[in-house]
């Protein structure tokens, strides 16, 4: 009999993995059924999780760490065995503001468009209507990723401006209806403002951090050693699926599945667009290809690495005005699970990390790191200030950020 699992998602094309391994039978494959559930907001999302609607969530991966550390609820023990995608997000601005702050086609430059915003953003301050950004979920990395950029480039993200929750599905909307001045969202979301004519896209998440992690498989902490060899299945068929997901011979197929009325019920050809790294950033332009937009598979895309674990801790820490505490950090670490995923991969032809951790940032270009098993080479995974995160020096890496 198929271990049995429901999975909740939302309407993202990083939400991939777990649809394509059901709809290609990679997870039949290893003896898995799998039941999605498509939600709207990732409050919902992490209910449907907590209360037993479902065993596992596609779900921000800050989220994940808030909830085990008892952030606007108590506490609840989550495990993340599995990322499932690094980058896919980016900034989109009115039209309006972009033409402000942006350069007329291609995508900005960080500390450029960062730069210009500011000058715009003291402006509309003084005026007493300051720029209003929205982000997926408080805890996201949509938030830190912005919050990350924007502090660096002087704008404080509680002062100088707005940042408020906006549910993805209803990004577009806000933007069209005036609500926010700026959205930072996955796709399609971007894509589907730029095609209304109420957006721009400014920058995409990887030029912020090359590297960022994005969303993640999480699970209830006991399911992971109650059903250890069955949760050991899902995550291989996820890597399968993950390996069939970025060969250019799939993407239109995959496009046209992750469309459906059931999962994101959107255009094939804007799916097509964020699969293969190419983004529409203003309406009537040529498309740009920014390789690795989305990161899905190499380069150990998929394992949980604790370090990143502790960068958005150190984010969290950040905007709440927080003193690090060493049992919390060890919580946060706890809650992203690299020995579970070598579990479920040890003995099969996927590299493994030597460590499960590293230097966040530190990466320039073509890097060969030691392995468990397999070969491996990282690419850069650089900030864009050109900061490195060491996960032995928590304090040390907050003392040399712009702080509250």
């Amino acid at each position: 009999m198929a271990a049995r699992f429901t999975i909740g998602f939302l309407p993202l094309v990083d939400a991939c993995l777990p649809i394509l391994a059901r709809e290609h039978g990679f997870a039949e494959a290893e003896g898995v059924s799998l039941d999605l559930v498509r939600d709207v907001s990732w409050a919902t999302v992490l209910d449907r999780l907590l209360y037993g609607q479902t065993h596992a969530a596609h779900m921000v991966a800050p989220l994940a760490i808030a909830t085990a550390l008892g952030r606007g609820r108590p506490a609840v023990p989550l495990a993340v065995p599995f990322v499932l995608g690094l980058n896919g997000n980016a900034v989109t601005l009115r039209p309006d503001l972009a033409a402000l702050v942006a350069p007329e086609t291609g995508l900005g430059d960080p500390r450029k468009v960062g730069t210009a915003l500011r000058a715009v953003a003291a402006q509309r301050k003084a005026e007493g209507r300051p720029l209003r950004f929205g982000v997926v979920h408080r805890y996201s990395s949509h938030s830190y990723m912005l919050r990350y950029w924007l502090a660096e480039c002087g704008i404080h993200p509680d002062r100088d401006v707005e940042v408020a929750t906006v549910p993805p599905p209803f990004c577009a909307d806000a933007l069209e209806a005036g609500e926010v001045d700026g959205i930072c969202v996955g796709e399609p979301w971007n894509s589907v403002a730029v095609e209304r004519g109420v957006g721009r896209i400014v920058l995409a998440t990887a030029q912020i951090w090359r590297r960022g992690v994005e969303k993640v498989l999480a699970f209830r902490e006991p399911l992971i050693e109650e059903r250890g060899a069955e949760v050991d299945a899902l995550l291989r068929a996820l890597v399968a699926a993950a390996r069939h997901f970025v060969d250019p011979a799939n993407w239109a197929a995959n496009a046209a599945i992750l469309a459906r009325t059931e999962y994101l019920d959107g255009s094939p050809a804007i799916i097509q667009r964020a699969i293969s790294d190419r983004l529409l950033v203003a309406k009537g332009t040529e498309t740009v290809h920014f390789p690795d937009f989305m990161f899905q598979y190499r380069e150990a895309a998929n394992f949980p690495w604790v370090s990143q674990a502790l960068w958005l801790y150190t984010q969290m820490i950040r905007w709440e005005g927080r003193e690090i505490h060493p049992d919390e950090a060890e919580r946060a670490a706890r809650v992203f699970r690299p020995d579970v995923y070598r579990r479920a991969l040890k003995g099969l032809d996927e590299p493994l990390p030597g460590a499960s951790s590293k230097v966040e940032g530190s990466l320039a270009g073509l890097t060969p790191v030691g392995t468990q098993q397999g070969r491996m080479v990282l690419e850069s995974n650089m900030f864009f200030d050109g900061r490195a995160f060491d996960p032995a020096d928590l304090a040390g890496y907050l003392e040399g950020l712009p702080r509250p």
